[in-house]
């Protein structure tokens, strides 16, 4: 049996209080933010109509799914009660939606596969190229394109239906044109449409655009972090942070080297960087029995960006475990100490210790390979730091204080029912 840290459970905890927060649901009226809500929690999207954008990012598990590596098509369940029946493992962990637009420059993915190239007026980059739809949003508009055609995410394998089919072949196009058909025959969502964007005269003027636009505005309505502690400090409340919170805040900024990193509003450069993670998972077709995650590499295909990963944002960073790009760390004790002496941590690390090796998974594999962590540990980007017990729990109590104290509540953000009929609950 699969047992929960003591943290993931004080996680969940604060989570399901924040989460029924009191506030004016009447006084939340977006017509828009409605129909993204309805195509995020819709199983239509998907290739066999069995999973949604929630299954993995989901309102109650502060926008992801509290496990270490997704479980996507091929699973019944949701968050750490979620079962995998066929097929395997997401190869990483699926990450917060918080304050994505509000990071314009922030790519997206661990790997930063979509990212908006530097001083090309606005030019995305991403696995589409020159196929991306025009009317596009925003960089969060595109990202909301890839999960349908992922085999492990949305689309399902190859001769389960015609999505899986299309994006086995690569043919990003057709898949998102499969979508699309599906939606346009929902009377619930053309209304829906037609009433946010004035130019869907008939079904014919759908596009793929309009769909990944009110997904991106939904995650960008439903999912920001700006009323931390931290925050209201930074705001003229002296009060709002307590002394240890402060401790660590200049221990963060200082002694600790976070920031180095870890810098600006939302606590990330932006950049990415070997933190030499223990390799856990089914890899990304790299490597050691094309079971390695080269990381940023994938995008670049440049050897000196292999094992770098994007900085994540430390906004509402204690509900989101667990961490690392894989989900490795199960607390965030773990998570500092690594960062403290990445080479003890990685050559160290408990592997039997991880939470998610379910035998009935027969994608999931354990790295315990002494050239591969020294392939790891060769180009690793932490500063050696030495920190006191007493040092690491002020750190710890600094990044509770980075979490927002006025989500929108659960009511808001999940809806009853949806167009297509099919079950929200997962």
């Amino acid at each position: 049996m699969k047992k929960r840290s003591f943290l993931l459970t004080l996680k969940l905890a604060a989570l399901t209080n924040l989460f029924f927060a009191t506030s004016s649901i009447a006084a939340f009226k977006d017509v828009k933010f409605e129909l993204g809500r309805a195509l995020f929690f819709d199983k239509v999207l998907s290739g066999n109509k069995n999973i949604s954008c929630a299954t993995c990012h989901h309102p109650d598990l502060a926008s992801g799914d509290a496990v270490a590596l997704s479980i996507g098509e091929g699973g019944s369940g949701l968050g750490d009660e979620r079962v995998l029946s066929f097929g395997k493992r997401a190869p990483r962990n699926a990450p917060a939606l918080f304050n994505l637009r509000l990071m314009d420059d922030y790519p997206i993915f661990f790997d930063g596969r979509v990212e908006e190239v530097a001083g090309s007026n606005g030019f995305i980059a991403s696995p589409a190229k020159d196929l991306l739809p025009e009317g596009l949003e925003d960089i969060l508009s595109v990202q909301a394109l890839f999960p349908l055609l992922s085999a492990v995410e949305m689309a399902g394998q190859k001769g389960s239906n015609e999505i899986a089919d299309a994006a086995a072949k690569d043919d990003k196009v057709k898949a998102w044109n499969i979508v699309v058909n599906r939606v346009k025959n929902i009377d619930g969502y053309m209304s829906l449409f037609q009433e946010v964007y004035p130019s869907v005269k008939s079904k014919n003027d759908l596009g793929i655009q309009h769909i990944a636009n009110a997904l991106a505005h939904y995650e960008d309505k439903g999912y920001r972090a700006v009323d931390s502690p931290y925050d209201r400090y930074k705001e003229g409340d002296l009060t709002a942070l307590n002394f240890e919170a402060k401790k660590g805040m200049k221990l963060f900024y200082g002694k600790a080297k976070c920031s180095q990193c870890h810098t600006g509003k939302f606590q990330t450069d932006g950049k990415f960087y070997n933190l030499a993670i223990p390799p856990v998972g089914p890899g990304k077709e790299k490597g050691l029995g094309g079971k390695e995650d080269f990381g940023r590499e994938l995008v670049t295909k440049k050897r000196s960006d292999r094992y770098k990963f994007r900085t994540p944002t430390l906004r509402n960073v204690v509900l989101t475990g667990p961490w690392g790009h894989n989900g490795i760390f199960q607390t965030l004790e773990q998570v500092i100490d690594h960062h403290l002496n990445p080479e003890e941590s990685l050559f160290n690390f408990n592997f039997n210790s991880f939470l998610y090796l379910d035998d009935e998974d027969p994608g999931h594999t354990v790295f315990d390979m002494t050239f591969v962590k020294e392939n790891i540990l060769t180009n690793h980007d932490l500063p050696r730091v030495e920190l006191n017990h007493q040092e690491k729990g002020y750190l710890i109590e600094f990044l509770y204080a980075l979490t927002d104290l006025n989500p929108l509540p659960r009511e808001v953000l999940i809806p009853e029912s949806v167009p297509s009929g099919l079950p929200v609950k997962d």
